[in-house]
């Protein structure tokens, strides 16, 4: 009998194991095999030579450079306008020249009348704005004074002291805003109350804004 006949009928030889294949199904049968064992082909497991290692280092870095600008841009710009206003300040109300010590220290009998005098004018500017104190029906030289009470008394005495940094910046910021706020805000509302309030608000905020973080303070 054949093999073709065995095959068909699904018997064996006498004396074998295994059914008599035919020579294709075999050699097709050792194919799949060898394709089904065969490892596939995986691009991302593969070893990236020395030139593909070096291009990935340097996007690396040039990624860090540029998240490490965007981080401190914002702390230029900072500096930058703390020193447009400190020199603007400075021109406008200048220090005396020279390295004498400043007499305002704090714990002095100097620092605490300028700090009181700084206080003192901020209350009376209130009342004078609020109409309190010399009321009058029209806009009057005394609510005048009261509106810019801040900026030209009690700014110029606190910043009269030997403060901190941090202090003297605000100082300087206040310096400039006040003015810039006095003459604008009379576009919007006609008011001395309401510009005086103004003025005190841009005053707290700046306080907070540098006095009151932690960063603040451990930089002063």
């Amino acid at each position: 009998m054949t093999c073709a006949h065995t095959f068909s009928l699904g018997r064996t030889l006498p004396g074998t194991k295994t059914p008599c294949l035919r020579r294709e199904q075999q050699q097709m049968l050792r194919h799949q095999h060898h394709k089904r064992s065969r490892p596939r082909y995986q691009p991302h497991l593969c070893r990236a030579g020395p030139e593909s290692q070096v291009e990935t280092q340097q996007d690396g870095e040039a990624q860090n450079g540029a998240s490490a600008s965007k981080a401190q841009q914002p702390q230029k710009i900072d500096k930058d306008v703390s020193k447009f206003a400190r020199d603007a300040a400075t021109t406008f109300a200048p220090r005396p020249s020279g390295a004498t010590k400043n007499p305002a220290y704090k714990g002095s009998l100097l620092y605490k009348i300028f700090e009181v005098q700084a206080y003192v004018c901020l209350v009376i500017g209130g009342l004078l704005s609020f109409n309190i104190i010399f009321p009058s029906d029209q806009p009057s030289i005394a609510r005048l004074i009261g509106m810019w009470s801040i900026w030209m008394f009690t700014v110029p005495a606190l910043r009269a002291r030997d403060c901190p940094a941090a202090e003297k910046e605000v100082l300087n910021y206040l310096f400039l805003l006040i003015p810039v706020m006095n003459v604008t805000l009379p576009l919007v509302w006609k008011s001395f109350p309401f510009i005086y309030s103004a003025d005190v608000a841009a005053m707290a905020a700046l306080y907070a804004w540098k006095i009151g973080l932690p960063k603040a303070e451990a930089e002063s």
